[in-house]
């Protein structure tokens, strides 16, 4: 049985979210670029997907790369792409051998080329992994993922495949990135913040939210550990009180 502190094995999460927040900030508390920030973050990244795998969490979506972070400094965004190829390209045998399942959400068409291709790659050739669903947000907004789903859905009424009064939640997930995978049950969020962000903002209704001081290159598996013992104190009820959820 792998090291799990105190978790109850029985009680985990199906599905974790992280916005994965604080690289600039870690680099510039010692002084460095922020690019020396990111490139401790992808640490992270390996350290926390391992610890998902072992703990037996299923799905585990990280946001990678927002919509807004194209705003940011040429140069931070081209060193971002670069960690971002070399995370795909270097870690794609870890995937195949301990069947991690790569999965991506959000608009690749600005993506660079040589970063597509990576990840394309890597996409098909762990497609059939099936002990984790890793899934990288990457260019990726809640709002513009919504639009496209509702125009997805308005070109179904317009073909006469959807009626517009049989539109329900269902019909709404299932044209949105995430169709493939089930909500989150625990959205942390690293580096103080308290906000969403733009991140999944309809998958994340009924999720349980999780923040901490603790930046991104920092948060290791002994800190997501505590997250998840966090989530399992509390009492998901879904709209309904304690004292039903008590009544078998």
């Amino acid at each position: 049985m792998p090291d799990s502190g105190v978790l109850d094995l029985t009680r985990l999460p199906s599905h974790v979210a992280i916005i994965m927040d604080g690289n600039g900030r870690w680099a510039k508390q010692r002084q460095k670029y922020r690019l020396a920030g990111h490139k401790a973050g992808a640490d992270s990244v390996s350290d926390i997907v391992e610890a998902c795998r072992e703990i037996g969490i299923r799905y585990l979506t990280l946001y990678a790369f927002s919509s807004e972070n194209w705003k940011r400094p040429h140069q931070e965004v081209s060193g971002l792409m670069s960690i971002l190829k070399k995370y795909l390209d270097s870690e794609l045998p870890k995937m195949m051998k301990n069947q991690i399942r790569l999965m991506s959400i959000g608009d690749h068409r600005r993506l660079p080329d040589s970063v597509r291709l990576a990840l394309d790659r890597a996409i098909r050739e762990t497609s059939v992994n099936s002990q984790l669903t890793l899934t990288l947000a990457l260019s990726y907004g809640g709002r513009d993922e919504l639009i496209r789903a509702c125009q997805k859905i308005a070109k179904k009424c317009l073909e006469e495949k959807i009626d517009p009064a049989m539109i329900t939640e269902e019909v709404i997930t299932e044209n949105l990135d995430t169709a493939a995978i089930p909500d989150p049950d625990l959205l942390i969020r690293t580096g103080g913040e308290a906000r969403l962000s733009n991140f999944l903002l309809w998958q994340l209704s009924y999720a349980e939210i999780y923040f901490t001081e603790v930046m991104w290159p920092d948060f290791r598996k002994k800190v997501f550990i505590r997250a998840l013992q966090d989530y399992q104190r509390r009492e998901r009820r879904f709209g309904r009180t304690g004292e039903q959820l008590q009544v078998k």
